[in-house]
């Protein structure tokens, strides 16, 4: 990281940043191209193990390259504000952001479905108890991303 004086180096900081962010961007490699798609997200962290849940249609671009390659990069942010100057060097960007990479793995058991729709419903709203009906996730796409590498970066007023 050039900037040191803004790597978060805290774990606890880290889970902050992630708990503020409200979407979670996935970067894949698409046969040269890079495809990036912001999706609303879980996420727990168990003794150091970091994992993002996510939901999705059965089909599509996304779900072909999750079935390509499972290797994705992603990216969240959150806290984002511009400070305004008289001169355009002055303008500054605060912001709190997330990046790293990791691997997917889509998910099979109705039990574990049910689980991370808990987690993204808890990032979405605080409250992770719901009772999922395992007939309405019949039809959807749940995957997870367990993070192999992370960075944290502040650069705040």
């Amino acid at each position: 990281m050039r900037r040191k004086d803004r790597e978060v180096k805290s774990q606890t900081q880290i889970d902050e940043i992630i708990k503020a962010c409200s979407c979670l961007r996935l970067g894949f490699s698409d046969k040269g191209c890079v495809y990036i798609v912001p999706l609303n997200f879980g996420y727990t962290n168990k003794e150091g193990k970091r994992t993002f849940y996510f939901h999705s249609a059965k089909e599509g671009r996304k779900v072909n390259l999750i079935k390509d390659n499972l290797e994705v990069g992603f990216e969240g942010d959150c806290q984002v504000s511009i400070k305004t100057a008289d001169k355009a060097c002055g303008y500054a960007c605060y912001y709190k952001s997330i990046m790293g990479n990791g691997r997917l793995t889509i998910l099979d058991s109705v039990e574990d479905k049910c689980f991370a729709m808990n987690q993204i419903m808890a990032q979405v709203c605080s409250k992770d108890n719901w009772k999922i009906d395992p007939k309405l996730i019949e039809n959807t796409l749940l995957f997870k991303l367990e993070v192999e590498c992370i960075s944290a970066k502040a650069h705040l007023e």
